[in-house]
């Protein structure tokens, strides 16, 4: 990892090796307690660790109710630890803990990040903005991607709370994954309208900026639980579209058309299916960037030399990554 933004940081998690004592600054993800084997022992507490380079899991082994009921989730966490292994795991032996105060951390050491530069996404946005030809999706673009205020939030937004791109500058690292695709789709499918798809990719999940809130933690605001990120981005939509009384309005419904049906089904939180052909284009774009992300964290996660993750609920399945050890066949050939 990089050098952390505050200088009593402490080391980051993914940087700890076995048997070393350190103080440092965490984010609090989950906390439960659990009995002892033995009832006599009483309790004892297990937290979920986090910050920029991923998570760990923590115990207190002592005192654990009344540690339990001084830390809340969410809270950043100033702790003394011993990391040690546990069956073929890290974990931290909690020695101390307290909840930190403001002026003792940077947030920014805490929640993970894109490993890409956002300014060199930033540029490759631009670029794609730059090269659309219709004068009206142009013209709506720069409504909101010119405003300091918007453009700032976006590029520092997560794309989710944990399925996929959960970081910062994750939204804008997911919305450039969809673009590189879609030149492809082009040559293939004359008829698709490649300005409105490209539109599409980079407005389908501005009412993110509402639905999320990514201060110390990636997580909802009440906005994004009671309205969701499909209706505040039509909305987005809306009120921009009354700033250009020229725009079409049939480009104007179709554009919405696409953004109401990105996610693909109802359930999913799709307000109608997708019915042209640029929303079908976008939402599986979307699905295919989601879900590689999705995997790719998953198996990323997985402790060293285990081939397989653990039975994951959400997909039904485990995924396989492969053994570290394994060689390709380049490989095979030059040590033979």
């Amino acid at each position: 990892m990089a050098e952390p933004f505050h200088p009593d940081k402490g080391p980051y998690l993914a940087d700890l090796p076995p048997g070393e004592r350190f103080v440092g600054f965490y984010t609090l993800r989950n906390k439960h307690l659990d009995t002892f084997r033995d009832p006599t022992r009483g309790q004892f507490l297990t937290l979920t660790l986090a910050d920029r380079s991923g998570q760990r899991i923590g115990r207190v082994w002592e005192d654990a109710p009344a540690v339990y009921d001084e830390l809340q989730v969410g809270d950043t966490l100033k702790l003394e630890g011993e990391s040690e292994d546990f069956q073929g795991r890290l974990q931290i032996r909690v020695l101390r803990v307290r909840p930190a105060n403001p002026n003792e951390y940077d947030p920014r050491d805490l929640l993970p990040s894109s490993q890409r530069d956002p300014q060199e996404m930033l540029a490759e946005l631009n670029a794609a903005r730059a090269a659309l030809a219709n004068p009206h999706l142009a013209a709506l673009l720069a409504f909101f991607f010119e405003d300091s205020g918007f453009l700032n939030r976006f590029v520092q937004a997560p794309a989710a709370k944990k399925v996929h791109h959960a970081y910062l500058h994750g939204l804008l690292e997911h919305c450039l994954e969809m673009l590189a695709l879609t030149p492809t789709l082009a040559a293939h499918y004359p008829d698709l309208d490649h300005d409105l798809l490209i539109t599409g990719i980079l407005l389908h999940d501005i009412g993110k900026l509402r639905e999320y809130e990514w201060d110390v933690d990636i997580d909802l605001t009440t906005e994004g639980r009671l309205v969701g990120h499909v209706v505040l981005t039509d909305e987005a939509l809306t009120e921009a579209l009354t700033h250009l009384p020229e725009f079409p309005p049939e480009l104007a419904l179709r554009l919405r058309h696409m953004l109401l049906a990105h996610p693909g089904r109802v359930e999913y939180g799709a307000a109608r299916r997708p019915m042209t052909l640029e929303a079908v284009a976008l939402h599986h774009l979307d699905t295919l960037s989601t879900q590689l992300n999705r995997v790719s964290g998953l198996l990323a996660e997985r402790p060293p030399h285990q081939p397989w993750t653990d039975y994951i609920r959400g997909l039904g399945r485990s995924l396989y990554g492969g053994r570290d050890d394994d060689l390709n066949l380049e490989e095979r050939s030059r040590t033979e």
